[in-house]
């Protein structure tokens, strides 16, 4: 018989799908696979309500064969098959997915579970394979058929003998060459893999004959002898656990699943089934893992759930399904509701990707604040290691987010002397208490000795301790809590009821003096209403504080990003009456004592000393 062209069109899609379309070459097998799937799908509806289909549900398979010394592989199923037309318009005709027609020819879509709906998986062997050959008979006909191509030279189709109806799919392997090495598709552990790792969900049977050592019976133990047997296997597992009732299926299982699937020694920390039925049908299976991975808080790190469509791995790690707030989240969803790509490789970035993802950023959220709720001691641990990401939830996207993670934030609290929620901060407010109180630091003990603290442990106020990098610009994006707004100890100025006292109101030229002798170190030079025991502090004026001047300068210096610094004195304390005394008495010494105090504010603070060798110095000569 003539060999039949493809048309013009078909050639430059088929060219298009060798070379363009998708970007890994094992994903040949996945695409037959699921092939063969919808074959046996199609013949098992019909069973449904045909009788004389003599086939149980049981008996269907999916059968690999591998042949290393003639270059083949063979994917044969028992399925509905295909006729003459049917190969001709299915495989002549790229892009004529005949899933999709089936579907449309019985009843609605939900009725059918069919995965293939483009017609184009199946010239995805192309890229393996340098001839093709498929035999195949269809339910209900009597004659089988061939379909042979090489490719964009065309195809033919010729009668054949086959007796079972179903379809066998013959791949002849192309030769390794310097740029590509196909004979690994030859090696029956790489099939075996690639099936579980692509088709391991798909419903039905994957079959396989593996090579095993077996001892030889009657062998001497100590020095045993072994033959090499081929038994038939199942390859893949067919029933997904997150497919099953979580009643069904113990901790031991769920944990078994997690270390298998996401390469971790540990058991995760928190296992969260969910099952939704609605505008979009899906089944996720997510986890908290118990620790860090190594490579987290890296560029190489990436977010995202393992995505199924019926049970066929669609990708590995979909980054749209999980907001940067929960970055940390392992796991997968399984919808056939899915609008996916030509390729099967990528999403269409639709309607139903974006409820998946909002449905399961609000499953997240109420599942980790049950364990708050339920369990804190645990949840405070999982804080510290990932509470960092929490945080950057609040500022990601513009904080989009920020409302799906204030509650779920933790801080060191002054009061309570351990870590609490904005609730639990608010809910302990005093009445005349406007504003959320916090202060930034290095660490928890340098914030606990800062000057201004003195004044709010007087008054019994409640401070959040910020001691990570990103806390101040978390509270920033949430600007407010509950009707309450955050207030920097270490930059605003603290109102007090109190009447200011005479030592306050002392000579404004004293101010006037300091702020002279240090010069453009300083913005502004006050008397403190909060200072007590501490001669001197030192507080940021406007929209940066110090902590965000450290962060800038240690991630990018050449911004030269610095807070405005306003100096402020206690005029109670004996050092600075020493300097006001010296104004007039010994003006030089006055400037350094000036220049003293100010450093030591700037200590403080935790900011790097302009000059300290001048300090030195001064300090030194003092000491005489």
């Amino acid at each position: 018989m003539a060999k039949t062209e493809f048309k013009s069109e078909s050639k430059r899609l088929l060219d298009l799908m060798i070379n363009s379309i998708y970007t890994h070459k094992e994903i040949f097998l996945r695409e037959i696979i699921s092939n063969a799937s919808d074959a046996i799908d199609k013949l098992y509806y019909i069973s449904l309500t045909d009788e004389n289909v003599g086939i149980n549900k049981d008996e269907f398979r999916i059968k690999l064969d591998v042949d290393k010394e003639n270059r083949t592989i063979t994917i044969t199923d028992n399925g509905i098959g295909m006729d003459k037309d049917d190969l001709d318009n299915n495989l002549g005709t790229i892009a004529n997915s005949g899933s999709f027609k089936f579907k449309q020819e019985n009843g609605k879509s939900e009725d059918v579970d069919i995965i293939g709906q483009f017609g184009v998986g199946f010239y995805s062997a192309f890229m393996v394979a340098d001839e093709i050959t498929v035999q195949s008979k269809k339910y209900g006909c009597d004659q089988a058929y061939q379909w042979q191509s090489s490719g964009v030279d065309g195809y033919e189709i010729t009668e054949c003998d086959k007796q079972d109806v179903g379809t066998k799919i013959i791949l002849k392997i192309k030769e390794d060459t310097e740029q590509e090495k196909y004979s690994e598709f030859l090696e029956k552990y790489k099939i075996s893999s690639l099936v579980s790792k692509y088709s391991d969900y798909i419903r039905y049977p994957i079959k396989m004959d593996m090579e095993h050592r077996k001892m030889k019976e009657g062998t001497d133990l100590e020095n045993p002898e072994y033959d090499m047997v081929s038994e038939e296997e199942v390859l893949n597992s067919m029933v997904p656990i997150w497919q099953r009732n979580k009643k069904d299926v113990t901790d031991e299982e769920y944990n078994d699943f997690y270390k298998q699937k996401f390469m971790d020694f540990e058991d995760p920390a928190r296992v969260f089934a969910n099952s939704v039925e609605g505008t979009v049908t899906y089944k996720s299976l997510l986890f908290v893992p118990a620790r860090v991975p190594f490579n987290y808080f890296t560029k190489e790190y990436k977010k995202g759930l393992q995505l199924y469509s019926s049970g066929v791995l669609i990708m590995d790690n979909c980054s749209d399904l999980v907001p940067e707030q929960f970055a940390f989240i392992k796991g997968v969803v399984d919808s056939q509701d899915l609008s996916l790509n030509i390729s099967r490789e990528m999403l269409q970035h639709d309607r139903q990707l974006k409820t998946i993802a909002h449905t399961l950023e609000k499953k997240i959220k109420n599942e980790l604040l049950a364990w708050l709720k339920d369990d804190r001691e645990a949840y405070e641990t999982f804080y510290g290691k990932f509470g960092k990401q929490l945080k950057y939830g609040l500022v990601a996207d513009y904080g989009a987010h920020k409302d799906s993670v204030k509650d779920l934030v933790l801080f060191r609290s002054s009061t309570e002397k351990k870590l609490v929620t904005l609730k639990e901060y608010v809910d302990r407010m005093a009445e005349d208490q406007n504003d959320i109180y916090f202060a930034s630091g290095e660490n928890i003990e340098a914030i606990d000795r800062l000057p201004q603290m003195e004044y709010f442990k007087d008054k019994g106020i409640e401070v959040l301790y910020c001691g990570d990098e990103i806390d101040e610009f978390a509270i920033k994006g949430l600007n407010d809590y509950s009707g309450k707004t955050f207030k920097n100890i270490v930059n605003e100025d603290i109102e007090e009821e109190e009447k200011d006292s005479e030592e306050n109101k002392s000579d404004e030229g004293v101010l006037t003096f300091v702020k002279d002798t240090l010069g453009m170190r300083v913005n502004e030079v006050v008397f403190s209403k909060k200072l007590k025991s501490h001669p001197v502090c030192l507080t940021a004026k406007g929209e940066i504080s110090f902590e965000m001047e450290k962060y800038m300068a240690a991630a990018q210096p050449e911004s030269h990003i610095r807070a405005e610094r306003v100096l402020e004195l206690n005029a109670s304390h004996p050092a600075v009456t020493a300097l006001i005394a010296n104004m007039t008495a010994d003006k030089e010494k006055a400037e350094k004592y000036a220049k003293i105090l100010y450093t030591q504010a700037v200590i403080i603070a935790g900011l790097p000393v302009e000059d300290p060798s001048e300090y030195a110095d001064l300090v030194c000569e003092l000491m005489k």
